[in-house]
């Protein structure tokens, strides 16, 4: 018997994390949202589950590791396994400074959030993966954390600091790469994503003000994860990748 597919996707109450859970509710994907606030999460249940889909929250604070051991434990009582894990949560704080004024407590809260909170979901999870059929990881990157952009004078953003988001999401990226090698004899994928330059709230930005010239849509940016998700069995493992393809790491 099949298994049925079931996808825990962090920060996923509100932006691109929603969007992916929609969608791949659609996809027949059982969705848990690991959500930070749990009104929005509670609006997002039942928007997925008014349209047919199978939906769950759990209260899950990336940063807090009592939060995160509930959550493995939520998947072992109700499903005895976890399919997909898309590691989605993520901030940035840091994006109006320079390297030579950046305040620390903002680096380490993106660390805390995108990178710590990233690494301790993912280990938290392991066991239940290793329990699924054709089971993988989605590790939610940028291109700010590319060292191949970030030295590419024809970059975009080449003169856009954000050192604090950038190396957060480098270090995701060697995350990745890492847990690709821990877990290649389990037969466990880990990839990372690039959404891009996307029209969502996320760092602050208010939605209702004029998109600037290279943003793309929500549904753009949200276009390769739900890709990377639906591929199963998931060929790839340790690459970087966007909806153009791959990414320089």
């Amino acid at each position: 018997m099949t298994q049925k597919i079931v996808t825990l996707i962090t920060g996923a109450e509100k932006g691109l994390g929603l969007l992916t859970a929609k969608a791949l509710s659609k996809e027949g994907q059982a969705i848990v949202i690991g959500a930070l606030d749990e009104d929005a999460a509670k609006k997002a249940v039942a928007e997925i589950t008014a349209d047919g889909g199978e939906a769950s929250y759990v209260n899950l604070d990336v940063t807090n590791h009592d939060q995160v051991k509930a959550a493995g434990q939520y998947f072992a009582d109700k499903y005895g396994y976890l399919t997909i894990l898309i590691n989605n949560a993520g901030i940035v704080t840091d994006g109006q400074h320079t390297p030579v004024d950046v305040p620390m407590d903002a680096l380490r809260k993106e660390f805390d959030v995108n990178f710590f909170g990233s690494v301790d979901v993912s280990q938290t999870m392991v066991p239940l993966l290793k329990k699924a059929e054709n089971a993988q990881i989605i590790n939610l990157s940028s291109n700010m954390g590319s060292l191949g952009l970030a030295t590419d004078t024809s970059f975009p953003f080449y003169n856009f600091y954000s050192m604090g988001y950038g190396a957060s999401k480098a270090a995701v990226n060697f995350e990745t790469i890492c847990f690709s090698k821990a877990l290649k004899d389990d037969g466990i994928p880990v990839n990372s994503v690039n959404p891009g330059f996307s029209d969502t709230a996320f760092g602050g930005r208010d939605t209702n003000d004029p998109k600037p010239a290279g943003m793309q849509t929500a549904e753009e940016g949200a276009a390769q994860v739900i890709k990377m998700a639906t591929r199963s069995p998931q060929t790839d493992s340790a690459t970087f990748s966007e909806n153009a393809g791959i990414v320089p790491w």
